[in-house]
């Protein structure tokens, strides 16, 4: 079935309205929460019985927000984990650019909640933009999906590492964040949301979550918050 012909059964809510800063893949630890809200269609509570006994889940989704989507495919991707600058196959990389736009998750469920749009999973450790479409919702089962012996190819290197995040605005500009939203920036930028190819300490980066904008550099382990603007979103 081609994937047009595909339905979307929930969108993804949450304050990622840019790629830029979105982890590069699910993180179970996370503070940064993500809704799994269902199209009309699906807002049926019997098809989430059971659900809340699965302390995981995996999320099939679709890459919208490529602008390549539309064009030829290419037999070979640039992963950023290698730099940007060495090619790899694309079957061989969870690159957004592929034959087929699909995108899979693993999230962890942490409630269900009953709201005036239906039920909506509340999750943690998903790497969606916000209003991602959702085309299917499986349990994770430990026994199955778990392999403990696995080998992990060019990408066995984890991104362990923190850099350190110093808040430089102005007072005035750092009112604009509450507790929550300034330790939600902490954890995105502590990741180091760079492309692994630049590291020019005289770049300024912008970075929006849930309706704010910082603005930030990067010299050596430590990032380095300058400004904060209210978009408009809290």
């Amino acid at each position: 079935m081609p994937l047009s012909s595909l339905h979307i059964i929930a969108r993804a809510r949450n304050g990622f309205s840019e790629k830029f800063g979105i982890p590069r893949q699910s993180r179970e630890e996370s503070m940064l929460l993500t809704r799994i809200v269902f199209e009309p269609d699906y807002r049926i509570r019997e098809a989430l019985r059971g659900i809340e006994g699965f302390s995981h889940l995996w999320l099939l989704w679709g890459f919208s927000a490529n602008k390549q989507q539309e064009q030829s495919w290419s037999p070979t991707v640039r992963p950023p984990r290698l730099g940007g600058n060495q090619r790899m196959g694309v079957f061989a990389t969870r690159s957004p650019y592929r034959p087929n736009p699909i995108g899979l998750t693993s999230v962890k469920l942490l409630r269900v909640e009953d709201t005036a749009e239906g039920l909506v999973l509340v999750v943690s450790g998903a790497d969606l933009l916000d209003g991602t479409p959702i085309y299917d919702i499986k349990p994770y089962l430990r026994y199955s999906d778990a392999h403990a012996d696995a080998i992990d190819g060019f990408a066995q290197a984890p991104f362990s590492h923190r850099l350190e995040v110093v808040w430089q605005a102005p007072e005035a500009e750092l009112r604009l964040l509450s507790p929550n939203h300034k330790a939600a920036f902490e954890e995105i930028l502590s990741q180091d949301p760079r492309p692994a190819y630049q590291d020019d300490p005289n770049r300024t980066y912008g970075l929006v979550y849930d309706g704010a904008e910082v603005h930030f550099r990067v010299i050596d382990t430590t990032i380095y918050v300058d400004h904060i603007n209210n978009k408009g979103g809290f």
